[in-house]
């Protein structure tokens, strides 16, 4: 018989309650129709089914189809053996994963220990395993280990596995770059191997013991293992293997003997059956509750392994060439979807193995779909592509009711849009519910200004400062009882944030009080006169996230004069409005961050794009910069690192004259490092920093180039047009207009590398490259840029620092 139904799922799958929750998280089988799907549409999956067994591309399969946490489709066609004798498929069949191994195994194990901070992503390999630093790979990043962009080859030659007293892990290391790393994806077992090493030398455990402790055995994913027929576990374990092999799926004859319980892969096999790349073998009921986690936020069942965070960052898309994405292991966008069929969104993600196993889920319909067929049986001749992509689509097709991707243009934010995706369909506008915030000034009026009790305050702030009802800070202390406003300070842009030159001292029409600006001629300190009266500074500006938005260096200038003062100096925390994870570009070098200069664009040795609120930054430059003040935050409440300043609740406000909506802040830490050569970024325009052009581009050119280029995110739209102001005002200018299409695939810095290389490719005589290095602050990444690299090889020369970086950086998280 070719199709056998089991009418519950086995395990954990039996005996919950039929309903989306299961109680805790679990899963519990229903009809198709009361998860929102179709029966007699997903009833159409036998066909191809039946169709490619009777064709002898496989010789049977289990699909298992769940979407809201119910499973709806559990069903076992044809056999899991046909030699020496036929043996039924059967739902618990248990098959060798493959490369399932890298995101059910080794992705997740990393990322375990990414949220344990004993690894950061943004570190090289060789931080953790120095002998892999070697051949040109010494700045080769964990994530482009994760991501298939390490430069290494798909696979070394099997000789360097077999028959050699040399480790093998040792021929990896010895290896040279076939490519540039971080240049391009090309999918890599080899990367896999040294990411399972990366998991031992980190956990001090082997990949399958770390994995079982920490992934399987809290899930209740009992049917998961490595080695399935190893004695490790001593009789008992013997007996419990011995019928477990009995359900597995042989696979082909290796060494005279049919393969059933040891892993396929050849070089998993010579590495002893555990590797990252494959070696894990589990069932359709196991792999059903790996994907509810994912869907479920990093939990089932009551038990969590990893935080919401974690496995939005692991299934967030990361930028590659020809607008392929990948996230953490999974793939998302590359050749190797075919598995998520023709209908499922970009931004759903899945797996494959090369035994013919697939996964892919869609966050949001809330779906995935589990395709298990052991392909390479008997003989190693058959072939499930064509299977993955219609079962996939017959299940797509079978979703008859929301959630779903706003595939239909909708014309607001989808509400029904899942947490744990950044990038499911093209829209620049975040989805899902907004996450309220409290800004620090709020937290200090809640709390009734105990912070600031009996203090005389020196309040450093402009028109960003305000409170939730939007009362200026100014308005909130001056009024505030138990403390007493002596003076303000203003930042550039003045205290209303409209000036665009240097600003004078004024005074304060509503209370009267002196306004001493910190951006007058020669002028970028309090001085002594300023602090009479004065025994505590309070700061509350709103920053943009970016090393040259001089707003930060006010706050450091400010407290460097509060510690030589013996003054205290709190700051009412912000969010950074373009995230908290991220971080991009160079690192400003020692020259630039002591010379007066450039200083007040890069006071410190932080990246363009820094990853931290006003608080956060000002606590790293306390300490980093040894001011030494006597600092204290207020922090803000609600903010989540992932959230940009759309999905907060709060009001936006232009902090400057030329940041006039979240978008052209987003764009500013790549375009605004164009602003100091001779081309127009728009200032003069009703798009700052939306427009990159200059009476001597093409624009049609240009769009091409960038185009052409693949980045991930953005578009480039041929333009002209005149700024009323600034750099060639009142001349006609060609150029590019910016569309960010993808935020989650976005990233600025990349982006303004690209129109700078292009710039420099296509018009070296009229641009002037030189002026680049007055907000890039790294002379390193100019010298690259000027010799004509590649884009990636420009942002390979940044990586180690911006490592060193993201390693200081976590020492002072908040949030």
């Amino acid at each position: 018989m070719l199709c056998i139904l089991l009418s519950q799922a086995t395990g954990l799958l039996a005996g919950q309650a039929n309903s989306p929750s299961g109680g805790a998280g679990l899963l519990s089988t229903a009809s198709p129709e009361s998860a929102g799907m179709a029966s007699d549409r997903l009833s159409r999956l036998a066909g191809p089914i039946q169709e490619t067994i009777e064709r002898g591309e496989v010789p049977g399969a289990v699909v298992l189809v769940a979407r809201e946490g119910r499973v709806v489709y559990n069903k076992a066609f044809g056999n899991r053996a046909l030699d020496p004798g036929r043996e039924p498929m059967t739902v618990d069949t248990v098959f060798d994963m493959a490369s399932l191994t890298k995101v059910v195994a080794t992705a997740t194990s990393i990322m375990i220990l990414v949220e344990r901070g004993k690894i950061s992503l943004i570190d090289t390999v060789a931080t953790y395993i120095p002998e892999f630093g070697r051949m040109g790979k010494e700045q080769v990043t964990v994530e482009q280990l994760l991501t298939h962009r390490a430069g290494l080859p798909p696979d070394n030659e099997i000789a360097d596995y077999i028959g050699k007293t040399v480790d093998p892990l040792e021929n990896i290391y010895n290896l040279r770059p076939v490519y540039t790393p971080g240049s391009r994806f090309s999918y890599s077992d080899v990367g896999y191997i040294v990411a399972a090493e990366l998991v031992r030398r980190v956990s001090g455990e082997r990949l399958d013991r770390f994995a079982a402790d920490n992934i399987y055995r809290p899930l209740g994913m009992n049917n998961t293992r490595f080695l399935p027929i190893s004695d490790e576990g001593g009789p008992s374990q013997s007996r419990d293997n011995a019928a477990y092999v009995e359900r597995v799926a042989p696979t082909e004859t290796r060494e005279g003997r049919r393969m059933r319980g040891e892993v396929h892969d050849p070089r998993s096999y010579a590495l002893g059956g555990v590797a990252g790349h494959a070696g894990l073998f589990s069932t359709a009921g196991d792999l059903a509750i790996f994907c509810q986690m994912i869907l479920n936020e990093g939990q089932y069942g009551g038990v969590r392994i990893m935080s919401p965070y974690t496995v939005k960052r692991m299934v967030s898309s990361i930028r590659l060439p020809q607008s392929e994405m990948r996230g953490i292991g999974w793939d998302v966008n590359t050749s190797y979807s075919s598995n998520r069929g023709d209908l499922f969104p970009v931004g759903s993600f899945g797996h494959t193995g090369f035994t013919g196993n697939s996964i892919w889920i869609d966050p949001w319909s809330k779906t995935f779909v589990i395709l298990l067929t052991d392909r390479v049986h008997p003989n190693g001749k058959g072939s499930d592509g064509r299977l993955r992509t219609q079962v996939a689509s017959i299940v797509a097709g079978s979703i008859t009711s929301p959630p779903y991707a706003p595939v239909f243009g909708g014309s607001g934010p989808d509400t029904t849009a899942p947490e744990i995706s950044r990038a499911p369909v093209t829209r620049l506008a975040p989805v899902g519910p907004l996450h309220p915030v409290t800004n620090g000034i709020d937290v200090l009026e809640r709390d009734n200004f105990k912070a600031l009790e009996a203090r005389h305050i020196g309040l450093i702030t402009n028109h960003t400062g305000r409170d939730h009802a939007g009362r200026s800070t100014i308005d909130v202390l001056a009024a505030a009882p138990g403390l007493k406003l002596v003076a303000i300070f203003s930042p550039e842009h003045g205290i209303r944030g409209a000036a665009d030159t240097f600003v004078d001292n004024d005074r304060d029409e509503k209370t009267g009080l002196p306004v001493y600006s910190l951006f007058g001629k020669g002028q970028r300190r309090p001085t002594p006169e300023m602090l009479s009266g004065i025994d505590t500074f309070v700061y509350d500006i709103q920053d943009v996230g970016v090393r040259f938005y001089t707003y930060t260096t006010t706050c450091a200038y400010s407290m460097e004069v509060a510690a030589q003062n013996h003054l205290k100096f709190v700051v009412l925390d912000r969010p950074d409005p373009i995230g908290g994870y991220e971080i991009e570009g160079p690192v400003a070098e020692p020259e630039f961050t002591s010379d007066a200069r450039f200083s007040f664009t890069a006071y410190h040795a932080i990246p363009v794009r820094y990853g931290l609120t006003i608080g956060e930054l000002a606590t790293l430059l306390n300490v980093e910069k040894k001011i030494g003040a006597d600092l204290t935050i207020i922090k803000v409440e609600g903010w989540r690192r992932a959230d940009y300043f759309d999905g907060t609740a709060l009001t936006w406000t232009n902090p400057s004259p030329n940041m006039r909506s979240l978008t052209e802040a987003i764009l500013y830490p790549g375009i605004g490092l164009l602003e100091t050569t001779n081309v127009s970024v728009g200032r003069g325009t009703d798009t700052p920093f939306e427009v990159v052009g200059a009476p001597w581009v093409d624009g049609q050119k240009l769009s091409e180039a960038l185009n052409r280029a693949g980045l991930g995110g953005v578009r480039f739209v041929p333009v002209r047009f005149t700024p009323k102001s600034s750099v060639y005002s009142g001349q006609d200018c060609g150029g590019v207009n910016i569309l960010v299409t993808d935020r989650s695939a976005f990233h600025p810095v990349a982006t303004g590398i690209q129109i700078a290389y292009e710039l420099n490719r296509l018009y070296s005589g009229e641009w002037q490259v030189d002026g680049y290095i007055n907000l890039l602050a790294n002379r390193p990444a100019l010298a690259a840029l000027k010799s004509g690299k590649t884009p990636q090889e420009i942002e390979s020369v940044w990586q180690a620092g911006l490592a060193e970086f993201a390693r200081i950086r976590l020492k002072y998280f908040l949030y």
